[in-house]
């Protein structure tokens, strides 16, 4: 399962550079629309629920991830699938698992962290029903946006909560959340008002982050617990500035601002917390240590100069070259992740032997 969110993440990043306009290879050339469902379902999609059915610690819990992954799977074979429809079929029905998890863990310890990652989940169950009713996915990328930044959201309030938040610091979370929320759904009927209250959301989320998560003081440390800290502090940016863009411009179309808005999110924030979270979900996952080495700020300070680009190509005509520069030096950030991964891995288990 580990194998096909890895190798959807190549994919996806393979596609996404075609699509930008790198000269590339492409096995098929009615498959790059599917650079978004790969990156977003297939390799994030299949991690979260995989770490899901981890924490359930039942074994129906992994018909979440398997079902994610053999749609992922199917994207990546594209044509060769024969039932065209098998890849939003199987996503969909993994996403309902993920669902059903939720539904049944807060029966064992009900919380608002566990509220928002499971309405995170119910907001991916939203989006793939819709792309399995064949809608566009600009139209459908803003449901797994809230899937992505609520789940992100409830964990790091999960962790916080060795700070003991008071009543009015939840209020504030919880607000933050729903704006997230209502500005996806508004989204469906009117789309510029609904991107709009989306970019409240997720600027109130920024500063809730920004104020009340314990990597404020974690920073200060050494060691894997800096690097986290750092990476969590520089996705929380990067968060805030994909809500200023959607609440001042208000993107619904494909283009250069709705390019600005989707991968400040989805590169800077959501990459960031993958490559925080790293150290401490994979050992959890495979069983195996990853043990934190200095060349990990490598790819975590590579993939915030390729979105810093992006950005400024897509915000600036003048500049427009550098979008495909930084979607360029972003795959090679994924690629020094999984490498500096695997090496630490493999390092550490030589070291064992």
């Amino acid at each position: 399962m580990l194998a096909a969110a890895l190798l959807s993440m190549a994919c996806g990043a393979w596609l996404g550079l075609v699509r930008i306009g790198w000269n590339l290879p492409l096995p098929w050339q009615d498959q790059l629309g599917a650079h978004g469902p790969l990156m977003v379902c297939g390799f994030l999609g299949t991690l979260i629920s995989l770490e899901r059915a981890v924490a359930l610690g039942a074994r129906w819990g992994y018909a979440a991830p398997v079902l994610v992954g053999l749609g992922a799977i199917s994207l990546d074979l594209g044509p060769l699938v024969s039932f065209p429809y098998a890849s939003p079929v199987l996503v969909t029905a993994g996403s309902v698992v993920v669902v059903a998890i939720f539904a049944v863990v807060p029966w064992r310890q009900p919380s608002l962290f566990l509220l928002t990652m499971g309405l995170g989940a119910v907001a991916w169950v939203v989006g793939n029903a819709q792309w399995l009713d064949g809608a566009s996915i600009y139209r459908v990328v803003f449901w797994w946006l809230a899937f992505l930044v609520l789940t992100i959201a409830g964990e790091r309030l999960e962790l916080n909560r060795v700070l003991r938040p008071t009543a009015a610091t939840q209020a504030a979370f919880a607000l933050a959340a729903i704006l997230v929320l209502a500005g996806v759904a508004i989204e469906v009927r009117w789309p510029e008002a609904g991107v709009r209250v989306l970019g409240v959301g997720l600027i109130t989320l920024t500063a809730w982050l920004a104020l009340h998560d314990v990597a404020r003081r974690t920073v200060r440390q050494h060691g894997v617990t800096r690097f986290m800290a750092v990476c969590l502090l520089g996705g929380y940016a990067w968060l805030g500035i994909g809500g200023a863009i959607a609440l001042v411009f208000a993107p619904t179309l494909p283009g250069t601002l709705y390019d600005a808005v989707l991968h400040t999110v989805f590169l800077g924030f959501v990459m960031s917390m993958v490559f925080a979270h790293a150290p401490v979900i994979f050992p959890a996952i495979i069983g195996v240590p990853l043990p934190f080495r200095r060349t990990f700020y490598l790819h975590a300070g590579l993939l915030h100069v390729s979105v810093f680009l992006r950005s400024v190509g897509d915000l600036s005509d003048e500049l427009g070259q550098w979008r495909a520069r930084g979607a360029m030096l972003s795959a090679i950030a994924l690629l020094l992740f999984l490498f500096n991964t695997a090496l630490s891995i493999t390092r550490q288990s030589g070291g064992a032997r």
